[in-house]
């Protein structure tokens, strides 16, 4: 079988696993944050934390929820790294650098999971477990919870209220995440993944000398890693270890557990506000953009350019030959379309234009799918943007889902879409106009602009991802792309609650035959359009330098 055809079938194989999975999931998260019951444990975690679960908040109140229990986690995460050298089960590692630690709390809370250390060689099995992992879960259930919040504020009605924030974050963990990790923990290590709490031992010899490992609770990590769209790996190697991915199987499931939260809570939001049909049509939009993406980035990777690659079959520089180019062209995309950023290759290594994709695919927004809830609530607005370019065409009120698109929403809208890039553009000019932080750069010319630029692209949007061959682990890197993380995933947070709040207040608009079917394909056409040209604008000019430069100098 030739590499072109595997890869193609495991994109099939794929596509019918998603299919199978889209209904019973996305009917599920409907009834978890629809239900007024509380379960037995969650009452328990109700009384620990002092919350009221059946006390409504309005926006301001559940986005303060939202901020102190981040700014809790990263205080937390930070003291754990700090006294790691104290505490049990270190593995005999010191206590983090205080940049390191700090970008690494901020990384962490905010679902990005971007790493400037070897995880083998830092972090012992509390900190691995206790903190980073603790923070895979409840950083994925806080996106959710926004997600749901901004669904509530499209399906209420002359209320401010949008919810309780700790409601939704502990049905989000204990009802959703919880579960579908035990499953997927229990694949992975049948798959071969290793879960133990071994310390470091020698595994052999190793070009004349001995090589060491540790071991430690990989299946459990790596599955919420994925489900949950973080992507810190255990090890540096992240999703190309074979400790964290032995097989093409497990290889194809992880990118399964990458993709199935975010495109079933395209049939969460259509259940929620009356209308699965409003859920196809977003989620047309997030597979259209998905599934071009991926052709064009096996295309680009499968394409012939001289002898070697031939041999090869394509471009196998940085990819492992257990998956190749099919199973890593696919997981690329994947992790960057999403916010995980995990990794089963070397996107460094990839061609010019196939490097390009991974970057763009992190500049949309990372909305198709997008991350666990923020996927979601990012497409939501970019379906705003779009219902209010449709309505100046026609010179009409712009409005969606029975709610009018006025002058506050579009403010806010307007805002969610430039902090991103805002921040990407600025620190990448500032580290490229300062002298040191050129000094971390490996390479020169397009290659080394496009690290740094893929670097901050990655925080910003909280991918957590590299482009590698930039040295991070740097006092200026840890600091600003620390910054970066937690702006990037924080203020549009603020913007999205607010225009759920601002939602919720609205009475209903009626439809006349003047509304726009924003449940159509010509709707989910303009959508994807509206998101290409927007990215373009903004980014076109730093790609050109970057990896377009390079793709058409090669």
């Amino acid at each position: 079988m030739s590499p072109v055809i595997a890869g193609v079938l495991q994109l099939l194989a794929l596509i019918a696993a998603l299919a199978l999975a889209y209904r019973p999931l996305g009917d599920h998260m409907a009834r978890v944050y629809s239900s007024d019951r509380h379960h037995a444990p969650e009452k328990w975690i109700y009384r620990a934390i002092g919350a009221d679960p059946d006390a409504e908040m309005s926006w301001p109140a559940y986005l303060r929820g939202v901020l102190a229990f981040s700014a809790v986690s990263v205080l937390f995460l930070y003291l754990m790294q700090r006294v790691q050298g104290s505490l049990p089960g270190s593995l005999g590692f010191s206590s983090i650098d205080p940049d390191q630690a700090f970008n690494t709390a901020a990384s962490f809370v905010a679902n990005t999971n971007w790493q400037s250390y070897y995880g083998e060689q830092a972090m012992g099995h509390v900190v691995q477990t206790g903190g980073l992992a603790v923070q895979n879960f409840v950083s994925a259930a806080v996106g959710m919870a926004v997600a749901v919040a901004l669904v509530r504020g499209f399906a209420r009605s002359r209320t401010g209220e949008l919810g309780n924030f700790w409601a939704d974050l502990v049905r989000g963990t204990v009802r959703v995440l919880l579960p579908l990790s035990v499953i997927g923990a229990v694949v992975l290590v049948a798959c071969g993944v290793i879960q133990n709490f071994a310390g470091i031992h020698e595994v052999g010899q190793f070009m004349g000398g001995t090589q060491q490992w540790n071991g430690g609770a990989v299946a459990s990590q790596e599955v919420i890693k994925e489900l949950g769209t973080n992507g810190g790996g255990y090890f540096n190697a992240n999703s190309a270890h074979p400790f964290e991915n032995p097989t093409p199987f497990s290889n194809l499931f992880e990118i399964f557990l990458i993709l199935v939260i975010p495109f079933a809570m395209t049939r969460t939001f259509g259940k929620m506000v009356g209308s699965v049909k409003q859920g196809y049509a977003i989620l047309a939009t997030m597979g259209v953009i998905w599934l071009g993406f991926t052709a064009l980035m096996m295309w680009t990777e499968f394409a012939h350019h001289g002898p070697a690659l031939d041999v090869a079959g394509g471009a196998m520089e940085g990819k492992e030959t257990r998956f190749g180019i099919g199973g890593s062209s696919i997981f690329a995309v994947a992790t960057t379309l999403t916010s995980t950023g995990a990794v089963n290759s070397f996107h460094s290594s990839y061609t010019g234009f196939g490097g390009g994709i991974t970057m763009l695919g992190m500049q949309l927004g990372e909305i198709a799918p997008g991350g666990v809830g923020s996927g979601l609530y990012g497409m939501l607005i970019m379906a705003i943007i779009a219902v209010f370019i449709a309505g100046l065409m026609v010179g009409r009120t712009p409005e969606y889902l029975g709610k009018k698109i006025g002058t506050r929403e579009i403010k806010l809208a307007a805002c969610y879409i430039l902090i991103t890039p805002a921040l990407v553009l600025c620190f990448t000019a500032a580290a490229l106009a300062l002298p040191t932080p050129g000094h971390s750069m490996t390479n020169s010319g397009a290659h080394g602009f496009s690290e740094i630029l893929y670097a901050y692209t990655s925080g910003a949007n909280n991918n957590g991802s590299a482009f590698a061959g930039l040295n991070a682990d740097t006092q200026w890197f840890n600091s600003t792309i620390g910054i970066a993380m937690l702006l990037g995933r924080f203020l549009p947070m603020v913007f999205v609650l607010a225009l759920a709040g601002s939602l919720a207040e609205q009475k209903p608009v009626p439809d006349t035959v003047g509304t726009l079917r924003t449940d159509k394909p010509l709707y989910s056409g303009l959508l994807v359009g509206t998101i290409l040209i927007i990215t373009g604008l903004t980014y076109f000019p730093a790609l050109a330098l970057g990896p377009l430069a390079e793709g058409l100098a090669s």
